[in-house]
């Protein structure tokens, strides 16, 4: 069946947060708690919501938080931060290939969803200036967050379409965990092996547009 729609994470796809992020929460918890969170813990946290990151770092670190109003002020504060750090994005900021990718893309009558689970997902867009490229930009505040499907099936239900005519874009275990658990077909990009995906790839730079045609005219099903 041909693709119609595509669901591209945001963060080690389009661009990359990861360090900001972090920086993000390791200021919170010196001003919080008075230690330097482990680097180490920075691959738990990734691609996942700002509660649930919240949530595993105080876990990992020994601290518990009994209030949630607490629980809900630190993660406002952190994204009061994190938005600081990425104040000064702009095109430059964005990964290799992206912009060849999204011109493909829109040339094949494809629609393009941004699936992530950041809430910043429209400010990173308009600094990266590709927000045009993009039909529609999936909330995630009231969904559950990956690898739960909520986010790719979103996109998917926004335009009334079945899980066969969807691929979804992830650099995360939890992305394509919930790409898998969505039905749809998964490209994986990154460095880290990603067993679940259908295809993996180094970044948007190396995509195989050949190989991408197969896959959106349905050859491979």
């Amino acid at each position: 069946m041909r693709k119609k729609l595509i669901i591209i994470d945001l963060d080690g796809v389009i661009t990359s947060t990861t360090d900001e992020h972090f920086s993000a929460w390791v200021l919170l918890f010196k001003k919080y708690f008075g230690i330097r969170l482990d680097s180490n813990l920075e691959t738990y946290v990734k691609g996942v919501s700002r509660i649930k990151s919240l949530e595993i770092l105080l876990e990992k670190s020994g601290i518990q938080v009994e209030s949630q109003k607490i629980i809900n002020k630190m993660a406002q504060e952190k994204n009061k931060i994190y938005r600081e750090l990425i104040s000064d994005f702009n095109e430059t900021r964005l990964m290799p290939g992206v912009v060849r990718f999204l011109e493909y893309l829109r040339n094949k009558g494809l629609k393009i969803a941004l699936g992530s689970a950041s809430k910043n997902g429209t400010f990173l867009l308009d600094k990266l200036k590709i927000e045009s490229f993009f039909d529609f930009i999936v909330d995630p505040s009231l969904l559950k967050s990956k690898p739960h499907p909520d986010i790719f099936l979103t996109a998917m239900n926004h335009f009334d379409l079945e899980p066969e005519e969807c691929i979804g874009i992830e650099d995360a275990i939890s992305g394509v965990e919930a790409i898998k658990k969505a039905n749809m077909y998964a490209i994986g990009i990154g460095p880290e092996k990603l067993d679940r995906a259908d295809w993996q790839i180094k970044d948007l730079s190396h995509m195989d547009y050949e190989k991408l045609e197969e896959i959106v005219e349905g050859a491979n099903d």
